[in-house]
């Protein structure tokens, strides 16, 4: 425990932070496994409202610097490219 009270306030606000970027990684996650629920009922208006928000909610847990902005990328593109994947028509796959 520190004695001075510079210290004992970066603690508390520490704690706050803390708490506050727990809440804010809790509801990214929840979030991303409605988003993968919901990519298997295969809910077009509601999946495309979804991904959306998953983007979007990510986009804002990087600005407050929650989570790195190189993750924050690889989350956006992988929500976006199972996004895709979803709405695409069932057809042949194409061979390379």
């Amino acid at each position: 425990m520190p004695n001075i009270e510079s210290a004992r306030k970066q603690m508390r606000v520490s704690a706050k932070r803390r708490e506050r970027n727990r809440a804010q990684k809790a509801a990214l996650k929840t979030h991303l496994k409605r988003l993968d629920a919901l990519l298997e009922t295969k809910q077009v208006d509601t999946l495309k409202n979804a991904a959306v928000e998953a983007i979007r909610l990510i986009g804002k847990t990087r600005n407050k610097k929650v989570i790195n902005r190189k993750r924050a990328a690889r989350l956006q593109s992988r929500v976006q490219r199972r996004l895709n994947k979803a709405l695409a028509p069932a057809g042949p796959e194409k061979t390379v």
